[in-house]
């Protein structure tokens, strides 16, 4: 059992450094970047209060399971732009997850990662209703600042719509909602004089 109980709290200081992995959209209320613990308690919260919107009948609290663990990875890999994910990112994030989960007891670490499998693979109706929460908060953000975050990353409507329309997958009700605030957004002049900053 002592053994059991160090590699579980190795596990806890480890995942202590998604606190620092600071991602490209900002907060509603603050002129600051969020970073990935802030990102994961705000979609687990939106889990509980969004729930009735779910396509499929859902285990919330497995959503929110695999909304708690879906960005340990970042710790590995940083945080992802999801507009410039390519294959390698998707590599990086596999290896990650092995190491990570890895670090806790046997059974443990196993059920994590499956968890964390489960949720990238998109198979289940609590995946995703998970993966339209992951992607449904950041678009608010963006929406909640006129569409600012898309332009200083220089992305265009299309592409705002064709990578997040997985939204859909979990609630078409939400993506319907979200679908108008983008157009809306568009018309309002959002998308206009998009400019490409650095990843750094």
């Amino acid at each position: 059992m002592q053994d059991r109980l160090k590699q579980q709290l190795q596990f806890i200081y480890e995942i202590d450094k998604v606190k620092s992995i600071i991602r490209r959209t900002r907060l509603f209320h603050v002129d600051k970047r969020e970073n990935d613990a802030e990102h994961s308690w705000h979609i687990c919260m939106m889990a509980l209060v969004l729930k009735e919107y779910a396509d499929d009948e859902i285990d919330i609290l497995k959503v929110i399971k695999m909304l708690l663990i879906h960005d340990l990875v970042e710790i590995d890999t940083g945080d992802i732009i999801v507009y410039s994910k390519t294959q390698v990112h998707v590599e990086a994030e596999e290896k990650a997850a092995k190491r990570i989960f890895g670090l806790l007891p046997d059974g443990q670490g196993d059920e994590y990662y499956n968890m964390w499998v489960e949720f990238e693979d998109q198979k289940t109706a609590e995946a995703r209703f998970a993966m339209t929460l992951d992607r449904m908060e950041p678009i608010l953000q963006c929406l909640y600042r006129g569409g600012e975050d898309w332009r200083i990353n220089g992305i265009p409507y299309e592409k705002v719509i064709k990578t997040n329309s997985k939204v859909a997958n979990g609630s078409k009700h939400l993506w319907d909602y979200v679908k108008s605030e983008i157009g809306q957004c568009n018309t309002n002049g959002g998308f206009k004089d998009e400019k490409i900053i650095s990843e750094h």
